[in-house]
C-alpha cells in the first residue's frame, strides 16, 4: 500500500472508530512512518537501529544475501509488510527449505493479526498505527513473502488486468519494464516491476517486486500465475480487498480503544461505513496512481478538521533535542518501542513454528544463554 492508504485512510478508519482528530492523526502518521523508518533514518537521528521498519533502496543494494544477511531482511519485511498467513502451513512432495519459505506467504485473518492487534492494545497510538499498517498490508500483499524467493515471488508472463464490463470481465495482458523513473502507464497497462534474476535469494525477488506496484493500487483487479500456486490463477480484486482491509482496521480500533469486547479475525465492520458507502467504493475503484487527495476530502469532511500533509520529519527535532532519560517518552521514542516489541513477537512466532529464515528471537537467546 501507499501513502494514501497508510496515512489517509488510516486517518479515516480510526476516526470512524472514535479516535479524536488529534489521535487519528497521530495514528496515521505512524502508520505511514513504518514505510520510512529505515536505519539511515534512525542513524540520523541517533535511535536504535533494532527499531528499524523497513529498508531504502540503497540500503537493499548494500544487504548482505548470506543466512544472516537474509535473516536481517526477513524480520523487517515479514514483520511489518508481509505477515505471514499461516506458519504452520503444509505443502506435499517439497524440501523443508521451500516449505520454510512458503509458510512466510502473507495473508489476512491470520493468528499473526490477531496477535498484532491485541499487542496493540493498552499501548501508546504509535503501536496503534503500526499495527493497522500490518494488518492492511496483510491485503494488499497477499500471496508474496517478506523474503528473497524467486520460487515463491516470481511473476511470469500470464497475467492480466481485469476490467468490469457487464456482468464479468474483460482482460488485458499487462506490459512489465523496468524503468523506474518512468510512472506506470494506467491506460495502456504497462508497469514497472523488478528485474527477472534467476538467483533465488536476491533482492529482486523480495516482496511483490516482481508484480511491481500492482499490489499497492486500490482499483486494480488482475489475475496471475505465482511461482508457487501449482499452475493455478490467482485472481486479486484490490477494491473488495482494500474495502474489508478498511472496515476490519476500523473494527480493531474499536477493541482497541475498548468499545470492541473482543477482536475476531474475518470480521469487518461494515455498518459503521454505511453512510460513506458509495463514497469509499469511488475512491478506490478510481484509477490513479495515488489517491491522497481524495482519502484526505474525505478525512476533512468527516472530521471537519484540516489533515496536515505528511512530513517525515515531524517528530524529529522533539527526539534529537531530548535527554536520554526522556527519549522514550517523546513520539519516536513510543514508536520505536512499538516497532521492537512488534517485531519481537512476529520473531518469535516464526522462530516458534521451526522456521529459522528469521534467526532467533531475542526471547529463544536468552534462554539459550542461560542454560
Amino acid at each position: 500500500m501507499q501513502m494514501d492508504f497508510h496515512y489517509y485512510a488510516t486517518y479515516c478508519a480510526a476516526y470512524i472508530a472514535g479516535y479524536s482528530h488529534e489521535e487519528s492523526l497521530d495514528i496515521a502518521y505512524s502508520a505511514q512512518f513504518v514505510d520510512h523508518c529505515s536505519r539511515t533514518v534512525l542513524a540520523g537521528v541517533k535511535g536504535p537501529s533494532e527499531a528499524a521498519t523497513t529498508q531504502l533502496q540503497l540500503e537493499m543494494m548494500d544487504a548482505r544475501t548470506d543466512p544472516v544477511g537474509l535473516q536481517d531482511i526477513t524480520r523487517i519485511w515479514a514483520s511489518f509488510h508481509f505477515l505471514p498467513r499461516d506458519l504452520y502451513a503444509e505443502k506435499k512432495d517439497c524440501s523443508r527449505r521451500y516449505l520454510q519459505k512458503y509458510r512466510l506467504i502473507c495473508g489476512p485473518n491470520s493468528d499473526l493479526v490477531a496477535k498484532t492487534v491485541k499487542l496493540a492494545m493498552d499501548k501508546p497510538l504509535q503501536s496503534v498505527g503500526i499495527a493497522m499498517h500490518v494488518l492492511a498490508d496483510t491485503w494488499a500483499h497477499s500471496y508474496f513473502a517478506g523474503t528473497p524467493s524467486l520460487v515463491i515471488n516470481n511473476t511470469n508472463y500470464v497475467f492480466y488486468e481485469l476490467f468490469p464490463e457487464d456482468d464479468g470481465y474483460t482482460e488485458k495482458q499487462i506490459t512489465f519494464r523496468h524503468k523506474t523513473s518512468t510512472p506506470d502507464d494506467l491506460e495502456n497497462s504497462i508497469y514497472t516491476n523488478s528485474l527477472y534474476q534467476r538467483s533465488e535469494n536476491t533482492i529482486m525477488n523480495l516482496g511483490h517486486g516482481r508484480a511491481g506496484h500492482l499490489p499497492d493500487y486500490s482499483f486494480a483487479r488482475y489475475r496471475y500465475v505465482p511461482a508457487w500456486g501449482g499452475y493455478e490463477d490467482i485472481v486479486k480484486d484490490n477494491p473488495s480487498d482494500y474495502m474489508k482491509a478498511f472496515t476490519q482496521m476500523i473494527y480493531a480500533m474499536k477493541y482497541i480503544r475498548g468499545s470492541e469486547a473482543s477482536f475476531e479475525t474475518g470480521v469487518y465492520d461494515n455498518a459503521a461505513i454505511e453512510p460513506y458507502l458509495d463514497r469509499i467504493k469511488e475512491i478506490l475503484e478510481k484509477r490513479q496512481l495515488i489517491a491522497c487527495d481524495d482519502w484526505k476530502a474525505f478525512g476533512e469532511e468527516l472530521s471537519g478538521q484540516s489533515i496536515p500533509d505528511y512530513s517525515i520529519d515531524t517528530y524529529f527535532t522533539e527526539y534529537t533535542e531530548s535527554s536520554k532519560k526522556d527519549k522514550d517518552d517523546t513520539f519516536l521514542g513510543k514508536f520505536f518501542r512499538g516497532a521492537i516489541a512488534h517485531k519481537g513477537m512476529v520473531i518469535e512466532e516464526i522462530y516458534r513454528s521451526k522456521n529459522m529464515l528469521a534467526g532467533y528471537s531475542r526471547k529463544s537467546l536468552k534462554k539459550r544463554f542461560m542454560k
